[in-house]
Parts: C-alpha cells; sequence; structure tokens
C-alpha cells in the first residue's frame, strides 16, 4: 500500500505474476493478460518470475511466446472448444483433447517459451509418493486418493507424506525466495528444457481420476504427476521473502486457497493463518461479485459446465466466449487503476 501510494503501480517495481489452478475460470483473464504482456510489461522490461498450475501454467507458457498476444487468443479458443463425443469421456478421450491442445498452443515456440529475454517460467506439478507413487490401475489410484483427502482433512501438513511438489523452472532463474523450504511439502526444482515443456504443462493440469498420470518427464524424478494445484491450488507461496518486489496476481476469486483439498476448509485460506505474512507484497486483482453477476449463469466458466450442457457443445463454447469477453471489463479497469490509482479500491487480502 505504502509503495503504491508514494509511486502508483509502476510494472517496473512488478518481479512476479502467480497464476492459480481452476480450469476454465483462468480464462476471464485473455484480455487483461493480452494488455500485461502484450502491452505494459514490455514497455517497462525487466526479469520476471511468472508461476502458475494447470490452466496458470498454460497462461503463463502463452505469455512466454513472442506474439503472447495472439498465444493468449489462441488459448482461450481451443480451451473454449473442447470437444467430447461422449457424456462421460474417458481418461483416454480427455488425454488426447488436452495432449492436442498443448500441441497446438506450443508447437514451434519451445525455444521462444524458454530462452524468453526477460520473463523465467515456473511449472508447478505433483509428484505421488507411497500408494500415489505408481498405482498400478484406476482402483488403486483412486485408493490412494482417497487417502490423500483423509490425510489433508486430518492436516495440510500430512499430506507431505503422499505426495510433493515438482517445479519445473527456469535453470537461469534461482528464485531464493521461493528454494528455502516453507511448508511441509519436500520441494524438487527440475531444469525446464525442450524436452520437458509440454509433458511438464500436462502434467501440471493432469487431473487425478480423469486422466492418466503422466511419467517419464525429461528432467525430473521419476515418478507419476498429476496436477499441480493439488498441492498448490491458488499458490499460497512465501511472496514476502522477495524483500522490495512486487507481486502481482490475477486471481479469479478474492480469497487464496492453498490446496484443492483446502476449499472446503476455510480457516485454511492463506490470508488467515500463521503464513499470512507471505503475502505482504502481494497485489491481487479480482473480479467483483457484480461483475459475475452479469456473466453467464452468474458465474465463471468452470468444469461443471461440461456436465450442465453435456454434449451441447456449442451453447458451452458460447457462454464461455461471451464470458471471456466480457472480461474485457477488468483489462479496461486494471489499465486505468495503473494510470490513476485509487487506493480506495485497495483492500487488505
Amino acid at each position: 500500500m505504502a509503495q503504491i501510494a508514494e509511486h502508483g503501480l509502476r510494472a517496473q517495481d512488478v518481479a512476479i505474476v502467480p497464476a492459480a489452478a481452476g480450469g476454465p475460470k483462468g480464462l476471464i483473464f485473455q484480455s487483461l493478460d493480452q494488455w500485461l504482456f502484450g502491452e505494459w510489461f514490455p514497455a517497462q522490461p525487466r526479469e520476471r518470475t511468472l508461476i502458475g498450475a494447470s490452466i496458470g501454467a498454460w497462461r503463463m507458457a502463452a505469455a512466454c511466446q513472442k506474439d503472447p498476444v495472439k498465444a493468449f487468443a489462441l488459448l482461450g479458443q481451443l480451451y473454449a472448444g473442447q470437444r467430447y463425443a461422449r457424456l462421460k469421456p474417458t481418461p483416454q478421450d480427455i488425454d488426447e483433447v488436452v495432449q492436442g491442445l498443448l500441441s497446438e498452443l506450443v508447437r514451434g515456440h519451445e525455444d521462444d517459451i524458454i530462452n524468453h529475454a526477460h520473463y523465467r517460467l515456473h511449472l508447478l506439478t505433483v509428484r505421488g509418493l507411497r500408494s500415489l507413487a505408481a498405482p498400478a490401475h484406476r482402483h488403486a489410484e483412486l485408493r490412494g486418493f482417497v487417502s490423500a483427502a483423509l490425510h489433508n482433512a486430518g492436516s495440510r501438513a500430512w499430506l507431505g507424506r503422499l505426495m510433493e511438489r515438482v517445479v519445473i523452472g527456469d535453470a537461469r532463474s534461482q528464485a531464493p525466495w521461493l528454494r528455502e523450504r516453507f511448508d511441509s511439502f519436500n520441494t524438487h526444482f527440475s531444469r525446464l528444457t525442450r524436452d520437458n515443456l509440454a509433458p511438464g504443462l500436462l502434467a501440471s493440469g493432469t487431473l487425478p481420476l480423469l486422466m492418466k498420470a503422466v511419467t517419464g518427464i525429461a528432467e525430473a524424478p521419476a515418478g507419476s504427476y498429476w496436477d499441480g494445484g493439488i498441492i498448490d491450488y491458488h499458490l499460497a507461496l512465501p511472496y514476502s521473502r522477495a524483500q522490495g518486489e512486487l507481486v502481482l496476481y490475477p486471481h479469479f476469486t478474492q480469497h487464496i486457497v492453498p490446496g484443492w483439498l483446502d476449499k472446503g476448509f476455510p480457516w485454511r485460506r492463506a490470508a488467515r493463518g500463521a503464513n499470512r505474512g507471505w503475502l505482504d507484497n502481494v497485489l491481487l486483482v479480482a473480479p467483483s461479485e457484480a461483475f459475475l453477476r452479469t456473466l453467464p449463469r452468474g458465474k465463471l466458466p468452470d468444469r461443471a459446465d461440461f456436465k450442465f450442457h453435456g454434449l451441447d457443445h456449442d451453447a458451452r463454447i458460447r457462454h464461455w466466449k461471451r464470458a471471456i469477453g466480457e472480461g474485457e471489463r477488468l483489462r479496461d479497469e486494471l489499465a486505468e487503476f495503473a494510470l490513476r490509482p485509487d487506493l480506495g479500491r485497495v483492500q487488505p487480502i
């Protein structure tokens, strides 16, 4: 608050951009992302850490392309355009669609993404341990995740017995604020390369039980990998260790839930616990309830829309595209705030 009050919101001060998991919800930021990475940040170039899980990782990979405006438009088109031939697609069905999506998104742009002049991309993934190290079949995987849910219900720290965090990140960025242990999960750091970019993005968005675990990721520890949002749903990370730097976090909700399994435990939200200080340098930019009421069905796009619309993919795609278009208002308001900051609109997280 003091920094913004004195200097305003300046691109040159932003060193870290997190991007949450959340599936279709992330599509709402297409226009805002295009403005951030197509206009605002390029006007004040500097090294920036881009870190994301699931759809957040995919968004940050789009940001690192030579033409991010085009890349974000393609991501929205591909993600909204998913079609499945049956009401309950198999893991194989979903894998084929998602792998095709990611291939089209990054194919031919691998070197641009991993060698970007100013951005340092970090993908968050989850590696299974014990019963989740290498489940032999679907029922074994189900038992493993039931056990994980029970562990997490007892304590988020206990979840560390069954899974660990693997960060597949830019080798040029040490990200010291992230490397010193900060929670109960072991964290491995693997080098992001041309060979593991697409598998890393796939792993970061691989939904347990709905998709097959990803294995054989180059440069990463052997094992079974799933969605990074299981541990880092809204990226409750120790940002304040990056002293003197600002974190700009476009987020689709006004609170930060540490892990996907914590959604039912509101007391675990990052701003309510002992780690509240981690957010001291975070500016969270979130849509208002009034904005959400203007969207189709009065909410952000989400995975429940697949069930609601069934095989009427055209109707779902129309709703999602309309929501993406409404996101232009989020872009315009943030751009206006950056030009003329109104501190009356800023509230404690």
